[in-house]
């Protein structure tokens, strides 16, 4: 596995508020985040050489102690920094911003903005090569319930998928292009992978019948391994069930997290839509 690194940019000891900038510039390319971390609450104390994974709303960050709200698993680092252990696993593109807060008394240092943090280390991770994560080739937008209606409803019935859940995919990966291939290799409608198409007896990728098909059994299965949780289906549809089982919720690669937003807003929209449809 490659090493992950996180490159400063414009990174400070403090930020003024007051002019709305970082005013004191230490800048350290191409450093790990665990040892930024690390670096940032060493003292003389072992437990300083503690770094806590947490976990909320679905969503990994690094903190020098516990957050508040959220549940943290602690990680501790031998005295030798340069065996620091990847925290994150393999990151996606993450552009994300290091905190400073008072917890209890002292400083604590992490990657979630809570009440009370200042921004003091600006960074980005870079994505994994081998990730299928990408942001989905379509954009948040009216919704067209014109597009392969009879197929969406035919799987929907089929599978027992939502249809504004199955359209909201389909939108936020393709645009309906049934003719779409992302950088990522992913094909038709519903953008499935060359495996995914292949577990699921696809002959071809740029049918939307086939695609549309396939894709909602997919996402069936995804619905009865995380138990209906949809942000985890966007997440394992996007990233593969292996990085959501890896960070333990949704992977924190920029993509993935574009890709889950895009769906949610989606699938609100045609939600909407589709009730008023009925309706009418």
């Amino acid at each position: 596995m490659a090493t992950t690194v996180a490159k400063v940019s414009q990174p400070s000891a403090r930020y003024d508020a007051g002019r709305g900038a970082y005013n004191r510039a230490m800048f350290r390319p191409a450093l790990n985040l665990a040892l930024v971390l690390l670096a940032l609450a060493m003292s003389a104390s072992a437990e300083a050489r503690t770094v806590y994974r947490c976990m909320r709303d679905g969503n990994v960050s690094l903190s020098t102690a516990p957050e508040p709200g959220s549940k943290c698993v602690a990680k501790h680092f031998e005295d030798n920094v340069a065996k620091v252990p990847n925290l994150w696993g393999e990151l996606g593109t993450v552009k994300g911003t290091l905190y400073e807060r008072q917890q209890d008394g002292r400083t604590v240092y992490g990657t979630r903005k809570l009440p009370g943090s200042t921004p003091v280390l600006a960074f980005t991770v870079e994505t994994p090569k081998a990730s299928p994560a990408h942001v989905g080739l379509g954009e948040v937008g009216k919704p067209r319930l014109e597009m392969f209606a009879f197929e969406f409803k035919a799987a929907a019935k089929k599978t027992g998928v939502e249809d504004a859940w199955l359209r909201a995919i389909a939108h936020a990966e393709s645009g309906f292009d049934a003719a779409a291939v992302s950088p990522k290799g992913a094909q038709g409608v519903m953008q499935l992978m060359p495996a995914v198409s292949r577990e699921y007896g696809v002959r071809n990728p740029m049918s939307s019948a086939e695609s549309i098909d396939a894709g909602a059994r997919h996402l069936k299965g995804l619905m009865r391994r995380y138990k209906g949780d949809l942000a985890l289906v966007a997440a394992a549809y996007n990233a593969g069930i292996g990085a959501v089982a890896q960070f333990g919720g949704v992977p924190p690669y920029r993509e993935t997290l574009a890709y889950v937003a895009k769906v949610q807003a989606l699938h609100a929209r045609y939600r909407t839509a589709l009730g008023k449809k009925g309706r009418g």
